[in-house]
C-alpha cells in the first residue's frame, strides 16, 4: 500500500530528455477533512454551490516566539490545484458513506477549480494576521481546498522559518540540512529539504530532494564505515583512496583527539598528499564540540592543513550554535538534522483559513469571526496587502491592509495607525509601497510562471535584508506593525459592534 502511494507521488518521466524524476501530478482531492465534503454537500443541497466566497490563509503566532515566518509551499499548492479532481474510486468511496446524493456525486465527478487565488511569493517574510494567500471561489471549491492549502503552507513555512533562524545563528557559516531520517514522513523529508534550501541552507543530505528540485545533496560517512574496518586508520585510508576529491572524515567514532584527528592527518599525509589532493573537512558529531573544535583546529594547522574545515553536527539548533560560537568554537560548517526538519522546539505553525467575505449582487460583503480570545478575531473583507518601506534605509516599516478597491499612492503622505492602540500614529512621506498578494490563479487558470528554486532562494535573502535587526532578534523581537486602513478599521469596528452580545 505504501509503495502504491509513493508511486503516485514520484515517477520517472521517460519523455523528459534529462531523465529526471519529478513530482507526479497526483490526485489529492481526497486529502481533505471530511467536514469539507459534508459542508460541500450541504452547500450543494441548499443552493449555495455557486455562492462566491473569500477566504484568507494567515497565521497568528510565529514559531519559537520569533518575529515572522518565511512563506513557503506555494509550488505544492499550484500543483495540487492544477490536478484537483475526483476519480471513479473516490466517487465509489463517497457513495459507500451513504451520506451524499447522486446529484452531488455527479457534481464532484466533473469537479475542477474555477476560482481565483492570490499569494505572496515563496520566500517572502510574512507577519502575524497578514494573508499569505487569499482565495475567491464558489463555496464548495473554496471549502474543499482548505486542508491541503493549510498543510502545504503550514509545514513548509515552518521548516523554512526554523532554517532561517539556524542560518542566521551560524553567522555566515554554511548550514546543511541533515534531517531526512528524523522527518515525519516522506513528503516532510523531501519538501522540508526544499524549504530549508529556500531559507538559506547550503544543501541537504536528502538525495531525492536534489533529484526532484535541485537542492544540492552531499554526504560523507557514518560511524559504521569506521567500525567495519580493522582500524580507524584503515577506514580513513580506504575512504581517501576511494573518494580523493573533497574528503571529509568523521573523527569521533572512538576518541576525537587521541585517535580520530591524528589518524585523519596520517591518512591525509599518506594518501592525499602524494597525489596532490587536499582534504575538505573533518566532522565532529559528539562531545564538547566547542572545546574539541579548538583543539582539532590547532592539530590540523600544525600539520599543515589550515584549509581543512571542521564540520559540526549532533542535535544542533540556533541556540546551541550561537552558544558554541560565543565559546570560540572553530567550526566552519554545521549539519543540522532533527531540530531543523521537525522544528522540534516549536513544531506547529498555527496557520488558519477563514471566511472574510461573501459576494452579494456582485459585491464583496465582509464577514468577521468573533471570539472571547481577542487574538482570534479576524480582519474582515476582500483585501489588498502592502508592505511599506522607508526609502532612506530600504527597511520595511509596516504592513498595510486595506480594502481591495483602495490603492496606496506612495507619492502622497500616508497616515498609519496601530489597530489596537489607535492613538499611535505616524505619517509616512518618503516611502515605497509594494503590493504583497500577487495573482496566481484567475478563473481557475494559472496566470503566473513559477520561479526557479535559486530565484526563490535569492528572493528570501532579499526579503531578510529589508528587515530591521530588531525584527530579526531571536529573543523579544521588535513587533513589525500591521496596520489597517481607516476604511477597513471602520468596517471591522462596525461588525464588532453589530455582532457583539448586547451591542457592547
Amino acid at each position: 500500500m505504501l509503495d502504491d502511494i509513493l508511486d503516485e507521488l514520484y515517477y520517472c518521466d521517460e519523455s523528459d530528455t534529462d531523465g529526471i524524476i519529478s513530482l507526479k501530478h497526483a490526485n489529492l482531492s481526497m486529502l481533505c477533512d471530511f467536514y469539507e465534503l459534508t459542508m460541500g454537500s450541504g452547500y450543494f443541497e441548499n443552493g449555495l454551490k455557486d455562492k462566491i466566497c473569500y477566504f484568507d490563509l494567515f497565521y497568528r503566532n510565529p514559531p519559537d516566539n520569533g518575529g515572522f515566518v518565511i512563506a513557503c509551499g506555494l509550488e505544492s499548492v499550484v500543483d495540487y490545484i492544477l490536478n484537483l479532481r475526483f476519480d471513479d474510486d473516490d466517487i465509489s468511496y463517497l457513495r459507500g458513506k451513504r451520506l451524499f446524493s447522486e446529484e452531488f456525486l455527479d457534481y464532484l465527478r466533473d469537479f475542477h477549480f474555477t476560482g481565483d487565488i492570490w499569494a505572496v511569493p515563496e520566500g517572502t517574510v510574512v507577519f502575524p494576521n497578514v494573508p499569505i494567500l487569499t482565495v475567491k471561489a464558489p463555496a464548495i471549491e473554496a471549502q474543499l481546498i482548505e486542508t491541503y492549502l493549510l498543510l502545504a503552507i503550514n509545514h513548509q513555512s515552518l521548516i523554512a522559518t526554523k532554517t532561517s533562524r539556524i542560518v542566521r545563528a551560524a553567522g555566515g557559516r554554511a548550514v546543511s540540512e541533515f534531517g531526512a531520517r528524523r522527518a515525519h514522513g516522506v513528503s516532510a523529508a523531501v519538501l522540508g529539504a526544499r524549504a530549508a534550501y529556500i531559507a538559506g541552507a547550503s544543501g541537504s543530505s536528502c538525495t531525492l530532494s536534489d533529484q526532484l528540485f535541485g537542492v544540492p545533496a552531499s554526504g560523507t560517512m557514518a560511524h559504521s564505515w569506521v567500525q567495519l574496518f580493522p582500524s580507524e586508520l584503515d577506514a580513513f585510508r580506504c575512504y581517501c583512496k576511494t573518494f580523493p576529491d573533497g574528503v571529509t572524515l568523521l573523527v569521533d567514532t572512538y576518541n576525537v583527539l587521541k585517535s580520530g584527528v591524528p589518524n585523519a592527518i596520517r591518512a591525509f599525509d599518506e594518501v592525499l598528499k602524494p597525489c596532490g589532493k587536499r582534504p575538505f573537512a573533518i566532522r565532529l558529531d559528539s562531545g564538547d564540540i566547542a572545546y574539541l573544535s579548538k583543539k582539532a583546529r590547532k592539530m590540523l594547522d600544525d600539520a599543515g592543513y589550515t584549509d581543512c574545515r571542521i564540520i559540526a553536527s549532533n542535535s544542533l539548533d540556533e541556540y546551541l550554535i550561537k552558544d558554541m560560537l560565543m565559546q570560540g568554537a572553530r567550526v566552519d560548517l554545521f549539519g543540522v538534522g532533527e531540530r531543523l526538519i521537525t522544528s522540534k522546539s516549536s513544531a506547529v505553525l498555527d496557520g488558519v483559513y477563514k471566511l472574510v467575505a461573501v459576494e452579494e449582487n456582485g459585491r464583496a460583503v465582509p464577514r468577521i469571526k468573533l471570539s472571547e480570545n481577542v487574538q482570534k478575531i479576524t480582519n474582515p473583507h476582500f483585501k489588498r496587502v502592502y508592505r511599506l518601506y522607508d526609502n532612506k534605509s530600504g527597511k520595511a516599516v509596516a504592513d498595510y491592509l486595506c480594502l481591495r478597491e483602495e490603492r496606496v499612492d506612495s507619492s502622497k503622505p500616508l497616515e498609519i495607525f496601530d489597530p489596537s492602540f489607535t492613538w499611535k500614529r505616524q505619517t509616512l512621506t518618503d516611502y515605497t509601497a509594494k503590493e504583497m498578494l500577487l495573482p496566481v490563479f484567475i478563473g481557475g487558470r494559472l496566470v503566473t510562471s513559477l520561479p526557479e528554486l535559486e530565484d526563490i532562494r535569492k528572493h528570501c535573502q532579499r526579503e531578510l535584508s529589508t528587515m530591521w535587526d530588531s525584527v530579526l532578534r531571536f529573543e523579544n523581537p521588535h513587533e513589525h506593525y500591521v496596520d489597517l486602513s481607516k476604511r477597513l478599521w471602520d468596517i471591522k469596528q462596525e461588525l464588532l459592534l453589530r455582532h457583539s452580545e448586547g451591542g457592547l
